[in-house]
């Protein structure tokens, strides 16, 4: 799931774990969750209470990117979108993101092996 916002405040985290539970009425869902402090907060606190059990955050210690499976998306878009990439304007690189992200959902085992999660 993708949601595209101007900002990345504690409001748009709250917006995206809605959206996540919206898409997936009848099943648990995990996140993986670092310290950063837009996911700390009330607003988002009340979406994993009002979730019932089916949204289960799980904490990365302190300082470890590295453990983010995340981060690891993120270098495998900018090597694939972004790279040596110059756009006309933020419309275009908005809609090379969907693109990118389109394709994820389509070969996941791609996504899966640049987060290390499958052998390469």
């Amino acid at each position: 799931m993708v949601l595209v916002r101007r900002r990345k405040r504690r409001k748009e985290i709250a917006e995206l774990l809605e959206a996540l539970l919206e898409k997936h009425p009848d099943e648990t869902i995990y996140v993986t969750w670092d310290n950063a402090n837009t996911h700390q907060d009330d607003e988002v606190e009340a979406v994993v209470r009002g979730a019932a059990g089916r949204l289960i955050l799980l904490y990365l210690p302190t300082y470890s990117p590295w453990l983010n499976p995340i981060e690891m998306l993120w270098r495998y878009f900018r090597r694939e979108v972004t790279h040596c990439e110059l756009f006309e304007n933020i419309k275009a690189l908005i809609a090379a993101s969907y693109d990118f992200f389109e394709q994820c959902n389509h070969q996941p085992e791609k996504v899966l092996s640049a987060i290390g999660a499958l052998p390469s």
